[in-house]
């Protein structure tokens, strides 16, 4: 079963807690898959308590539809400050605001693009990468979340890079 149509499941029942599905993310593992349902509560975020009922609807929806094979965890969570974004009604709710887009087909060379949303037309996604405007259609992302300014917020920031230490370059199999 895909994401979208495991949604059409689950939507209706969360609606009727009174809370939003903003998206799911499925990661499939041969030791035990983990399915992450995100919920939302637009007015006033969501609790704990919430996260417990819509878990308790979820499950139980699962088990009498049976929807996932094999062995998995489910999460319920809320999409917190970094949130993911799944469609482009998402991206359109959050234009003005910094977001990070990772790709599945490069765009010029790119997989990987940090900006502010513009616009979005239809299923197109416009941002401000450094500058240039980059327009990604929204079929070809394979994630994306906003990047909240947490000095703006009063925060630390949320992941801080150790001072002195560099990523170590990727390594590519040749093939």
């Amino acid at each position: 079963m895909t994401n979208e149509e495991l949604s059409e499941l689950l939507a209706p029942a969360i609606a009727d807690l009174g809370l939003e599905l903003v998206g799911i993310e499925f990661s499939p593992n041969t030791a035990g898959s983990l399915l992450r349902v995100y919920i939302d509560e637009p007015e006033r975020g969501v609790t704990i308590e919430d996260c417990e009922r819509a878990s308790r609807e979820i499950s139980a929806l699962l088990d009498v539809n049976d929807p996932v094979a094999g062995r998995y965890t489910l999460e319920v969570s809320s999409p917190g400050l970094e949130r993911p974004l799944f469609t482009p009604e998402h991206f359109a709710r959050f234009v003005g605001h910094a977001v990070k887009i990772n790709v599945n087909l490069p765009l010029d060379g790119r997989r990987r693009f940090q900006g502010r949303v513009q616009a979005v037309e239809g299923d197109r996604i416009t941002i401000d990468q450094d500058g240039n405007a980059v327009t990604i259609v929204h079929a070809n992302i394979g994630r994306a979340r906003l990047m909240p300014d947490y000095a703006a917020l009063g925060m630390p920031q949320a992941r801080p890079e150790p001072e002195g230490l560099e990523r170590p370059a990727r390594r590519r199999k040749k093939s």
